[in-house]
Order: structure tokens, then sequence, then C-alpha cells
């Protein structure tokens, strides 16, 4: 005569509610994203209080678009790749940024730069950047 043990007994039960709560999270980071998002796109700033580096690659935003003041070009910043910790804020990303024509051009590191999105995909032709709104076009 054996008991049953404790995973046959909760164990569904407690790998149902860890799922939901993965679920949740993904959701609860997806919506800081696109509230940040908007506030980027709609006000331009401001680009603090930003979800965490972690957070916007949980909610599936794997780029970071950015906008050289210097060219006014928009390029997009791959989030996987950067070597921070993942609790690490948006919005301080923005001081480490550089454009590369910039720099090249005047000969020192340009690191003039606005923060525009968050991106799921890159920019492309089918995916074109960001536009602020309302105004420029």
């Amino acid at each position: 005569m054996g008991t049953k043990s404790r995973e046959y007994l909760f164990g569904a039960t407690v790998r149902i509610l860890a799922e939901r709560a993965k679920e949740a999270r993904k959701d609860a980071d997806s919506l800081a994203c696109q509230a940040w998002n908007a506030r980027m796109l709609a006000f331009q700033g401001p680009a603090q209080p930003s979800p965490a580096l972690g957070d916007a690659l949980n909610a599936g935003y794997r780029y970071l678009e950015v906008n050289c003041l210097g060219c006014d070009t928009h390029q997009t910043v791959a989030l996987d790749i950067v070597r921070r910790p993942k609790t690490t804020p948006i919005h301080e990303l923005e001081r480490y940024m550089r454009c590369r024509q910039c720099s090249e051009r005047s000969g020192r590191p340009y690191k003039r730069s606005h923060l525009v999105a968050l991106r799921s995909n890159k920019i492309s032709a089918l995916n074109p950047p960001s536009v602020w709104w309302p105004g420029d076009r």
C-alpha cells in the first residue's frame, strides 16, 4: 500500500498555473511595449519610464529603431545582441548609440541620436521606418 506522489497529485495544476503565469507576463510585457511605442510616436517622448530589455524581447520586439539627428537616418538595432543585463531599461541604451556614417564623416564618435520605437522586424522596403504622428511624414 503506497500513497500517490505529490507530482501525481499536484503536478498538472502546477504546470497549468505556471503556463498561465508565463502567458500573463508575455501579455503584460507586450502592453508595456505598446504603451511606450505609442508615447514615443505620438509625443516624441519622454523615453522614461521605458520597458526593460528583457521585457521587450519577451514581448517579441527584437529591434529598436533609432533616428540619427546628424544625418536624419533611421536605423534598427538588434536587441538580442546588446551586451547589457536584461533588466536594463530601453531608454538607457540611447547614450550608447552612435551613427557610423556621421562618425566616419566627422572623424570622431557621433552620439546624438533619438529613440523612435520598438519594432518586431528590421527596416526594409516592406517595413518602412516609423513616422512621428502627426506631422513629419
